[in-house]
């Protein structure tokens, strides 16, 4: 059983006053594309536009990690979601994502954990899926780029030894995301394999007006190819 989890309590300073997760991303609000890819209801964007739209879902549920005062906000966003949703509410809120992905690690009933932070609105969900195969009977499964950055809020781990890692990280007040994460047995998919399956567009996030206006360009011309 596989669990699919978004992390949405960051405070998004670079985008302004507005809480990003909730914001319209041409009709959509930012976290239900993302959620929408998870469950296979999204527009047909690539890269994975058949996987997006096809009604075909990655994941038999979904967590949401936030800060308490965004949930009514993102509940309304999800209204009439597939899949299931569980709540991993921030008690301590602005810990950085090592506690976020503990958070969901600790409330998913799934024995693994597909994360995606709210900001990747074009999460290509077929790869996701190859990332559950390639953690089956380890830790975790993370892309790295390039080679040099580790996605970490797109990666696929196993719960009870993420969540247990990154209590431990918090536990020393080390809140680099790469602390739990050397802890795990982890497959790691290098820049080759990742372009064998994806684009780096699945990577890609929304942290300025700038950058969500790019987004919806993006929806659009795939809409009108479509």
């Amino acid at each position: 059983m596989t669990s699919g989890a978004i992390l949405a309590g960051g405070r998004s300073t670079r985008f302004g006053d507005a809480d990003k997760s909730v914001v319209d991303l041409a009709g959509v609000p930012m976290i239900r594309r993302v959620a929408n890819r998870f469950a296979g209801a999204d527009d047909p964007v690539p890269p994975g536009a058949a996987r997006a739209s096809g009604g075909d879902p990655i994941v038999d549920d979904l967590v949401i990690s936030c800060r308490p005062d965004q949930r009514d906000a993102i509940e309304t966003a999800l209204d009439g979601l597939s899949l299931p949703v569980r709540w991993a509410l921030d008690a301590e809120p602005d810990r950085g994502p090592v506690a976020g992905i503990r958070n969901v690690c600790r409330a998913a009933p799934g024995d693994y954990v597909a994360v995606v932070a709210c900001d990747m609105p074009f999460a290509d969900p077929s790869f996701l899926a190859t990332l559950v195969e390639d953690a089956a009977g380890h830790d975790a499964a993370v892309p790295r780029l390039d080679d040099r950055w580790f996605q970490t809020t797109q990666a696929v781990y196993r719960a009870d030894a993420m969540a247990a890692a990154c209590d431990r990280a918090l536990a020393r007040g080390d809140r680099k995301i790469l602390a739990p994460l050397d802890e795990l047995d982890r497959v790691v998919g290098g820049d080759a394999s990742i372009r064998e399956r994806t684009t780096p567009r699945t990577f890609t996030n929304v942290n300025t007006r700038e950058e969500l206006a790019d987004a919806a360009s993006v929806v659009a011309d795939a809409l009108r190819k479509d």
